[in-house]
């Protein structure tokens, strides 16, 4: 009699923690609205409580009930497609939801690619030599480096970028190209350029390894671009900005440039935005190391 009172005893004390721990998460998939096709690699962010996740390969997610508000939006944002809002209330079930994200349309420019009088441009970090440091990112975090057009050149087609690569941590592992234009605040990047996910991992760190945009036929915006770098996940596994709180710098290192005299690189993180990097030595500031190559008119 008195086990099997300890035992009922011993379930209701249980019984409260495993209904929260059922409610203290949103889980879920993200895939295309028309296909159902899954969409890796997407963001997912809590407005008010500045925290997210990324979904990994195959779009699936997970991510913490707000803990400062009782009610908060999630903002889904995925290279390619309409920004979706949905509305989450603390302690309601939202476990394994789908959410299904519309195709954002997108105006292609005319590209004359029979224009002469052509000739490649390299845009960005010129040197060789990486300076001292290490840029590592979370997965969904990106840095962003401005490749400005000084000479104010006429600019036509994004032939290709290039990052220099660390040869510490782990240069192999795959990352997220991003191009963006500088119409956001403080001519901070905002609206994507390259509408496509290009993924691509380095055969080794310690050089330049450069990506061909070539067949995107991407006009470059005549002040220039940002060219990134976005952080991902790669395989079955996921992140969340709540659940993997230790969670050490991930996959390959970008090397930073000090040949500027002025800050042209923004970091990003999950549930937080851009922020410009404001870090100097001797009077250069600190950059990442990025560079692209364009056609330029004579």
């Amino acid at each position: 009699m008195l086990n099997r009172l300890l035992l009922f005893l011993l379930t209701l004390f249980l019984l409260p923690a495993v209904s929260w721990a059922q409610e203290d998460r949103i889980t879920g998939r993200i895939v295309d609205e028309k296909t159902q096709d899954p969409i890796p690699f997407a963001s997912i962010n809590l407005r008010d409580e500045q925290t997210g996740a990324l979904t990994n390969e195959y779009g699936y997610f997970q991510l913490a009930m707000p803990t400062k508000v009782t009610e908060d939006s999630v903002i889904v944002m995925a290279l390619g497609y309409k920004r979706t809002a949905l509305f989450v209330k603390r302690g309601t079930n939202m476990e394994e939801i789908i959410i299904q994200l519309p195709k954002q349309a997108i105006a292609l420019s005319n590209v004359d690619v029979s224009a002469k009088g052509l000739k490649p441009m390299t845009l960005g970090a010129r040197s060789n030599s990486p300076g001292a440091g290490m840029i590592q990112g979370m997965p969904g975090s990106q840095y962003a480096f401005m490749c400005k057009n000084e000479k104010a050149k006429k600019l036509g087609v994004i032939r290709s970028v290039s990052f220099y690569i660390g040869e510490n941590g782990f240069p192999r592992e795959p990352f997220r190209v991003r191009l963006y234009k500088a119409n956001g605040n403080y001519n901070a990047p905002n609206e994507d350029m390259l509408t496509e996910s290009v993924i691509v991992s380095a055969a080794r760190g310690g050089e330049w390894f450069t990506v061909d945009l070539s067949p995107y036929n991407l006009v470059a915006p005549e002040e220039g671009f940002y060219v990134a770098m976005e952080w991902i996940v790669s395989g079955d596994k996921f992140y969340t900005t709540n659940f993997m709180d230790n969670y050490t710098p991930y996959g390959q290192i970008l090397r930073p440039t000090f040949e500027f005299k002025d800050s042209r690189t923004w970091s990003y993180a999950i549930g937080r935005g851009w922020n410009l990097v404001t870090l100097a030595n001797n009077g250069s500031r600190f950059n990442a190391m990025m560079r692209a190559e364009v056609d330029a008119y004579k």
